[in-house]
């Protein structure tokens, strides 16, 4: 008697999570509507139509959030309009539904870069070359990104950044 209520909350339980796997879809059944959402927004890209790019990107995620190509194709047109921040966001989205994704791992170290974590770029050239033991493309573009280096604001900007004032900091500040 004392076991019943909690035997009945773990049936309970048990039939809640598998009911609610069973209806997913595999995650790589990507809503053919998003995929084809994605190919126009592709094509406005392409027209120079950002504006029109974005909102046909983000109408693919609102019918199958797991679109990685919506979220890698959105980080393009945030670095084509001088947002990398942005750009590492959506690309960071696109690795958490697959990590080993090459082409998003490439983009984001490109913005990286744009944005000055080159520190970072190098990891992610890092995992690209574990991944593509035969040599991918690429490798051969975040590389020379990398010894591009940042834009000049962003390197002159971070040369300007003062210092942090620290709790070990021995100067005397003015009252």
């Amino acid at each position: 008697m004392r076991f019943t209520p909690a035997a009945f909350a773990l049936a309970l339980a048990l039939a809640t999570v598998s009911s609610a796997v069973q209806g997913q879809r595999p995650d790589a059944q990507i809503d053919p509507r998003s995929s084809a959402l994605v190919a126009q927004g592709l094509a406005l890209q392409k027209a120079g139509n950002l504006n029109g790019a974005i909102d046909l990107f983000e109408t693919a995620l609102a019918v199958d959030p797991r679109n990685r190509a919506a979220f890698v194709a959105l980080g393009h047109v945030s670095q084509a309009q001088g947002l990398p921040g942005k750009a590492i966001r959506f690309y960071r989205e696109a690795l958490v539904l697959e990590p080993t994704d090459v082409v998003a791992l490439a983009a984001q170290g490109d913005a990286m870069v744009q944005k000055g974590a080159v520190e970072k770029a190098r990891e992610n050239l890092a995992k690209i070359k574990k991944l593509c033991t035969k040599g991918c493309p690429q490798i051969a573009q975040l590389n020379a990104a990398i010894l591009k280096g940042p834009p000049p604001a962003v390197q002159s900007a971070q040369a300007t950044t003062p210092p942090a004032v620290g709790a070990d900091d021995k100067t005397v500040k003015p009252q």
